[in-house]
């Protein structure tokens, strides 16, 4: 092929036939031609002489494809070895490209021809710009200031080009430079800036080329938010963008600017210019859309520009309203302006549009929490005083000040927030619960998939109701109960109003005081119920059904004071039941669960006017109360009875009440069993083992719900169920022998493993939830270990179950050392069988991998000394199987082998083989810590890789080694001390890895790592350093190096919030809810 003289690039390449093979690349030609093509390009790509062809290539080309294919090239050199080429070949390139930008811009019809080509030279030389500017390129913006004014073209340009640079540096630096270049070059421009601001201004009243003006604004936008605030309040430069607002043509990219100047505060210095341009800006606002407009219509009919300008509206008061609110508060007219405006954003929240609805409610949150905090701690004035925002000395007769100071303010937004209650009440996003949904043909189906973005609004919604409802329960109840006549009188019926109002209704649970609660809820409980009286049809009844098991599963506190709607709420949970209508049982079952769990003693004591405990009564009539259920519905009742059950102080009783629960799926177990002992062809019967799964099942969930108390019913069944375990396992593996590798996928093969895997899981949930007493263990696990550990290691790799390997973590994390005699025996079953399983690749049998690690790290934990006890080979597999684990790309997996890699550094470091242990495995645990630290793949474990490396530099420098870490016979001079030597060793392993690096900076990383290894934080800020540094880490998502920090964030988040009535709901708290 022609095209392969293009591999010699002693001479300068053949621009024509570099064409013709980008063009192979791009064409329709054969898949071949492709192939080939790709690979001669990607081997150009690859030469590290490839791009001094560069300006040949873009000097003697017309094709756009090529031309970019060489500023592919160049891009990469920029990026990765820019700082180590020869000052005269830097320079050539920077004047080349220059030129190339001045030449292309000087001219209209070329910069409107070749738009592209000079958009990708642009970001060359922003690229080559972060590392010449400012020290050995001083001259650039002063040039190009001068180079803008000499035509309107290369001015429009030059602006994108400050638009692009200021976009590098402030908005996508974090992990692409070192913390140093980045403030280096916010300097730079900060101090520059002054010339562009001249430009701008130059441009904006001057120019009439609207191409030009608008590149100037989306300048402007860009630099906006990081300028000395001078150059926006001390110049012309407010009124000019004031100017052009009412303009269509720039009139969003001014809202932009605007917006940008609205986000900024800095004290109060400039109050008077801001409320002077909110003013001017609301007077022009009411000439385009009066607040009247109704946006919900306006944005559904607008075009692009129209609908950009709504949201941009949105922005703007919301960007104000959060930094600037206070000042409006000020004066009489200015608050006018403000209630405005306030309008204007309400309306605007109306509107359909996802994007739109978040910027408003965002703003909506972050105002109501205010004003709630303010109120909340009125009894607390130092605390009021700050949220007020008031700096001054708290004086005697200063707390009614502020008292009344809180309640104006309150007074003021009292007429909005009443217009928000209503906002949030009609468009309340649908809570997690709610499974009985509106398809897109306006059928009522049952939810498949979950829709995160939804919950996240949910949340933001209950949260913003929680505090509007505390501000003003009469108003909030007011209008909740105002829509629900509404409901019903048949004026506001449609599914969709009824749905918001009642997830409203449910989300407020929790803010109001009991007696409030109890007055609000018997109303709109016999409304809803009165609802599904007179409603006809079979949609809307199940709209109405699933509103009520949302709304009364809400509300725990209520239900346990009145024990009448409880049971009335229970009853007509049993009644939906039977309802066949897709997804109403399901949250029937969900909804019975929720409740047991928060009101479980109120149906174990016999209440006033009853004959017996609800509890005994239920199970009287349990097989017609779940008769029209599916299986995994009754296992879900079953798990809800249990609760019950649970509640009943009386072991007697409970015992009882267990035996008539699990009457039914006894009878059917020992009619199977009957059967198999007369012939044991019965258990191979497909419905016999549906049925034998379905009976395993219900124990498993009535175990999870009674722990200890289920330990009656499991020995019951026990011995017979390992036995059908050991049956069913042997007709596994005979079927697996006899038909190959597909056999494992059959029906029937499945079918059994379902059982092996349930009867697993129902042992390992009854050890696991029964409360820690050792003699159910030794009742427990002797038997199994032939049954079930045996029969793991004697079987085919397809035919092992996983789940033995996580019975057995559960098993030792719950007995912990008393455990220690049975690991050996666990280890000859397990290890060696699951490791040929798993070495061979990283993709086969998922689930052992992640449950093997889990197991190891179980016994690492609680049985080390057994670990002390194995033969160095075995020691050597536990190492290579944990190395084998954190390469892995699967997070789980990875993360459970760094745990388990940290468990025992730990150990060893405690016992008297520590020397022998980092002798052999430290340098080869940092070598491979070092190579999944910088691969990209593994980020989210860079916590883990952190800690690990701390761990070992730490040790080195502790003085717990008394041997020296290198071998004597093959290292041929001694170090002083271990310290010098993994300096030294680290130091070599980088620079090998890492020739881009100098020898310096590697030197000066390995010192850095350890005169900071005692503090955690520095030493993982030295090291995310290193990583943007080695250029492993650039032009990526680099959120998973600041994982941590985001948790911690979180968590003061939920203790805030657990403060404040209501805002956690009483479900998801984790309490035993007295119940008495």
């Amino acid at each position: 092929m022609a095209a392969e003289k293009l591999r010699d690039l002693s001479q300068p390449l053949d621009v024509p036939l570099l064409d013709a093979t980008v063009a192979a690349f791009y064409g329709t030609g054969s898949k071949e031609e492709r192939a080939a093509a790709d690979h001669i390009l990607r081997d150009l790509q690859n030469n590290p002489e490839m791009w001094l062809q560069v300006v040949h290539i873009l000097s003697n080309t017309q094709n756009l494809n090529t031309k970019f294919f060489a500023l592919q090239v160049l891009e990469g050199v920029i990026k990765y070895r820019w700082n180590a080429l020869p000052v005269e070949q830097r320079d050539g390139m920077k004047n080349y490209i220059s030129e190339v930008i001045v030449k292309l811009s000087s001219d209209e019809v070329s910069f409107r021809r070749e738009r592209l080509y000079v958009s990708k030279l642009n970001i060359i030389l922003v690229q080559i710009l972060k590392h010449e500017w400012p020290a050995r390129w001083r001259s650039f913006v002063p040039d190009l200031v001068a180079a803008a004014k000499t035509s309107e073209t290369i001015c429009e340009n030059c602006m994108a080009i400050l638009k692009l640079l200021s976009e590098e540096i402030f908005d996508f630096s974090r992990g692409e430079m070192t913390q140093q270049k980045i403030k280096e070059l916010k300097q730079s421009l900060n101090s520059e800036f002054q010339l562009i601001h001249e430009l701008c201004l130059y441009v904006l009243p001057a120019s009439q080329r609207a191409e030009l003006i608008r590149a100037t604004l989306a300048t402007l936008h860009a630099f906006l938010s990081w300028i000395p605030l001078g150059y926006i309040f001390e110049s012309p430069l407010l009124e000019t963008l004031l100017n052009f607002f009412p303009v269509l043509a720039y009139r969003n990219l001014t809202l932009q600017c605007l917006t940008e100047v609205s986000a900024l505060s800095f004290g109060d210095f400039y109050d008077m210019q801001y409320v002077k341009m909110y003013s001017i800006f609301i007077v022009q606002l009411q000439a385009i859309v009066p607040p009247t407009t109704n946006f919900l219509e306006a944005y559904a009919n607008g075009n692009n520009e129209e609908q950009a300008f709504i949201q941009n509206l949105a922005l703007f008061f919301t960007s104000f309203y959060k930094s600037h609110i206070r000042v409006l508060e000020s004066s009489q007219e200015n608050i006018s302006l403000l209630l405005m405006g306030l309008e204007y954003l309400i309306n605007i929240s109306y509107v359909d549009d996802t994007e739109v609805f978040k910027v408003c409610l965002d703003y909506w949150n972050s105002l109501v929490s205010e004003l709630f905090e303010a109120h909340n701690n009125l009894d607390n004035p130092a605390a009021s005083a700050s949220m007020m925002g008031l700096q001054m000395p708290m004086l005697p007769g200063m707390v009614d000040g502020l008292g009344s100071q809180v309640m104006q303010r309150r007074q003021l937004y009292a007429g909005p927030l009443s217009k928000l209650r209503l906002l949030m009440i009609c468009r309340m996003a649908k809570p997690e619960e709610v499974i009985v949904v509106e398809d897109e043909n306006g059928n009522v189906v049952r939810e498949t998939m979950k829709d995160n973005d939804v919950l996240v609004q949910y949340k933001i919604m209950r949260e913003t109701l929680i505090y509007l409802a505390h501000l003003d329960h009469e108003d909030t109840e007011k209008q909740m109960l105002t829509k629900l006549s509404k409901q019903l009188s048949g004026e506001d019926w449609t599914w969709n109003n009824l749905n918001t109002l009642c997830w409203a209704i449910g989300s407020v649970s929790g803010s109001m005081v009991e007696e409030q609660e109890n007055r609000f809820l018997v109303m709109v409980i016999r409304d809803l119920l009165n609802l599904c009286e007179i409603t006809k049809g079979k949609d809307n009844k199940a709209i109405i059904a699933s509103n009520i098991m949302y709304v009364v599963g809400q509300y725990p506190r209520f239900l346990r004071a009145h024990w009448k709607f409880l049971k009335t709420v229970v009853n007509k949970l049993f009644e939906f039941m039977h309802e066949t209508h897709p997804g109403v049982q399901d949250m029937a079952c969900d909804t019975f669960l929720k409740i047991v769990q928060k009101c479980k003693r109120k149906f174990v004591i016999v209440q006033v006017g009853e004959n017996e405990p609800f509890v005994s009564e239920l199970l009287t009539t349990l097989r017609t109360t779940i008769v029209d259920l599916q299986p995994h519905q009754i296992h879900s009742f079953y798990e809800s009875v249990g609760q019950m059950i649970l509640a009943e102080p009386d072991p007697l009783k409970r015992d009882e009440y267990l035996q008539r629960l699990m009457e039914l799926p006894n009878q059917k177990w020992a009619e199977i069993i009957g059967q198999a002992r007369q012939s044991v062809d019965f258990l191979k019967d497909q419905d016999v083992i549906r049925a034998v799964l379905n009976i395993l099942q219900t124990n498993t969930s009535a175990a999870s719900s009674l722990g200890t108390y289920f330990l009656k019913q499991i020995s019951l069944i026990f011995l017979d169920m390992l036995n059908v375990y050991r049956m069913y396992s042997e007709l596994i593996s005979t079927s697996i022998a006899q038909g190959g590798p597909y056999a494992s996928r059959t029906s029937i093969v499945k079918l059994l493993r379902s059982v092996k895997r349930e009867t697993l899981k129902l042992i390992e949930t009854f050890l696991d939830k029964a409360e820690d007493q050792p003699h159910i263990g030794k009742e427990f696990v002797p038997p199994m270990m032939d049954p079930v550990l045996g029969d793991y290691a004697r079987n085919l790799p397809d035919a092992r179950e996983s789940e033995v390997l996580s019975l057995f973590a559960t098993i030792i994390n719950k007995y912990k050392g008393t455990m220690i005699q049975d690991v050996p025996q666990i280890f000859e079953a397990v290890f060696q069988c699951t490791l040929e399983m798993i070495t061979k690749n990283f993709e086969d049998y998922p689930e052992h991998r992640l449950k093997f690690f889990s197991l190891l790290r179980a016994i690492a934990t609680h049985c080390f000394p057994a670990l002390i006890h194995l033969s160095s080979e075995q020691l050597k597999l536990v190492m290579d199987s944990i190395i084998w684990a954190f390469r892995h790309t699967e997070r789980n997996i990875a993360e459970t082998g760094l745990n388990l890699l940290l468990e025992m550094l730990k150990n060893f470091k405690a016992s008297e083989f520590c020397n022998q242990f980092y002798r052999t495995y430290f340098l080869t645990i940092e070598q491979e810590i070092f190579a999944v630290l910088t691969d990209t793949f593994h980020k989210p474990g860079f916590k883990l890789h952190v800690l690990v490396l701390q761990q070992l530099f730490c040790l080195v420098e502790s003085g717990s080694l008394t041997e020296p870490l290198w071998d004597a016979t093959t290292v041929p001079y001694p170090y002083p001390n271990n310290g010098m030597f993994v300096r030294e060793y680290t130091i070599k392993l980088l620079s090998s890895s890492f020739p881009n690096m100098t020898t310096t900076e590697v030197t000066q990383f390995v010192g850095g790592l350890f005169e900071s290894r005692a503090d955690l934080s520095s030493f993982k800020d030295h090291i995310r350093d290193f990583l943007v540094q080695s250029k492993e880490f650039s032009a990526q998502d680099n959120k998973d190096l600041y994982a941590e920090e985001a948790a911690a964030q979180r968590e003061r988040e939920r203790q805030r919030m657990l403060s404040i009535p209501g805002l956690i709901a009483p479900n998801e708290i984790q309490d035993e809810m007295v119940d008495s």
